[in-house]
């Protein structure tokens, strides 16, 4: 996967809505480790696809006061109120495996 920043380039933010790096729809595993603007920060969140991620900190702001997306590191991901994710790539799914696709039969 490309870094976020890869493909943006200086002044690109700002025509590359916010709204692509948001994570929503989650489910909150694990333990609270906090809380932000009243919000409480798990240390996993979940996604409709069984992905798991990893609480990594809080989104920085730019100088308009936007998510600042081009500090995002690959795989990084902002969930509201600002908080930062990261995929938790050495997590299971904790989705079953689908049976039959990608098998062939013999």
């Amino acid at each position: 996967m490309k870094s976020h920043s890869a493909w943006l380039t200086s002044g690109a933010s700002q025509r590359v809505p916010t709204e692509y790096f948001v994570l929503a729809n989650l489910r909150e595993k694990g333990k609270i480790i906090g809380r932000l603007a009243d919000h409480p920060i798990a240390d996993i969140v979940v996604d409709a696809s069984g992905l798991q991620y990893r609480f990594v900190g809080v989104a920085p702001r730019d100088r308009s006061g936007r998510f600042d997306v081009e500090a995002l590191r690959t795989g990084e991901w902002i969930v509201q109120p600002g908080l930062v994710y990261a995929v938790d790539s050495k997590a299971p799914s904790s989705r079953p495996p689908r049976h039959g696709r990608g098998r062939h039969r013999s």
